[in-house]
């Protein structure tokens, strides 16, 4: 051990590596931000971190390396803005990606989905979905794994999307009432299984579609901003509800929070899978808007496509208009109900609910307004979902949550 003195002042080694670890530190939260489009600049980043200019350069120097972001040499000023032009920062497009599938009741899906919400690519969908599961997650994830040979993209995690309550940290699908899949099917063990046997590396999840859709929307869609959000979708068949609390989800005790579609809103209505009458899954979805308006089900594209084109193409039609405006109604008075008890500061509706938003939403809101407590004084707006496929985005989600929390951990760097 040399018996020279360090000719830096005392305590100066240490305050350098403790300005390194608070910058390694502040790399989930930046990356996080960069991500969901809160910082679109290095002087935002500086901002919203709390740190120095220096540090904020030296975390998105880093993050850059790592191929995520990318940070624009030229630093310049938004037209009308004051003071020093900044770095703007973005997502890196050729930067890894995480492979998701979706399955629904007509079909699956698989798709490549990047930073900031970004599907690179996607498959068509397929129309059969088979009363195995493991057989369905198997075609998805070697489709997934198809896109990821042809693109050459690093993978770094998967996320998949289904019909039904999915419990936590277990992973199984308590009600895939819509599919011939039997009670408690353990879908994240199976995919995680199919995902590792493709050799597509990085952690796998599961999650119900309602769920993930909301959390996308929230990250990168009409719920960006909201503190607590409510989002009610129908897809194919059924409606489902997830609720994002600060910016995470509301799974409740083991993972079966907000099972909105077994509300009542037509005591007298149809029988329900779960057992009662006239739940929203039934009385509100394209199958009770097709049967209500007189038409049968067709054998060309699912039950969500024949529903919006219904509405989209034949709404004149006093038969289908009052066939929509019964539907509108009943989701009207389960929203209501769930604004009493949840006091959510912002509403989306997807996949036919946000049709029906779309051609009448003056009618569902008053509906609304006029059967909830909160809803008179003032309203709670009630937006229609803005993102394309948000459930196999979200899904996507659960698989950057580890890059973001701790990208060097995630991605390997030492």
């Amino acid at each position: 051990m040399s018996g020279k003195a360090d000719p830096r002042p005392a305590g100066e080694g240490t305050t350098s590596r403790a300005r390194l670890d608070r910058g390694r530190g502040a790399l989930g939260p930046a990356l996080e931000l960069v991500h969901t489009g809160r910082a679109p600049t290095r002087a935002v980043l500086t901002a919203e971190l709390g740190v120095t200019r220096a540090t904020a350069g030296a975390v998105a120097a880093e993050l850059e390396a790592l191929g995520l972001i990318r940070v624009d040499a030229r630093p310049g000023a938004a037209a009308g803005s004051q003071g020093r032009p900044s770095h703007r920062l973005e997502v890196d497009e050729d930067g890894p990606v995480v492979l998701a599938a979706q399955v629904h009741a007509d079909g699956f899906r698989a798709a490549l989905v990047g930073l900031g919400g970004r599907i690179v690519a996607t498959t068509p969908s397929c129309e059969a979905v088979d009363a195995d599961p493991a057989k369905v997650l198997g075609a998805a994830v070697d489709a997934g794994a198809d896109l990821l040979d042809r693109t050459g993209r690093r993978c770094v995690g998967a996320g998949l999307a289904v019909p039904s309550a999915v419990t936590a940290p277990e992973g199984l699908a308590l009600n895939p009432l819509h599919l011939a899949w039997p009670v408690g099917a353990p879908v994240r063990e199976i995919f995680a299984d199919r995902v590792r046997a493709a050799g597509v590396d990085g952690p796998a999840f599961a999650v119900n579609d309602v769920n993930a859709a909301a959390l996308a929307e929230h990250r990168h869609g009409a719920g960006r901003g909201a503190r607590d959000l409510l989002c009610v979708a129908t897809g194919h068949r059924g409606v489902g509800g997830a609720l994002v609390l600060d910016g995470r989800l509301h799974t409740g005790s083991s993972g079966l929070a907000l099972e909105v579609g077994h509300l009542t809103v037509n005591p007298e209505g149809r029988p329900c899978h779960c057992g009662s009458r006239g739940c929203l899954d039934v009385e509100a979805d394209p199958l009770a808007l097709l049967t209500t308006a007189g038409r049968a089900p067709g054998p060309e594209g699912s039950l969500l496509q024949q529903a919006n084109e219904l509405i989209r193409e034949e709404y004149a039609d006093p038969v289908v208009r009052t066939a929509a405006e019964a539907l509108i109604d009943r989701l009207g008075l389960g929203l209501a109900g769930l604004v009493n008890i949840l006091n959510p500061d912002r509403i989306i509706l997807g996949g036919l609910h946000r049709t029906l938003l779309d051609t009448d939403p003056d009618r569902l809101r008053a509906v609304v307004a006029d059967r909830s407590l909160w809803g008179r004084s003032g309203g709670v707006p009630i937006l229609a979902c803005s993102l394309d496929h948000n459930s196999l985005v979200g899904a996507a989600e659960l698989a950057w949550q580890p890059v973001l929390d701790d990208p060097l951990a995630a991605l390997g760097v030492r």
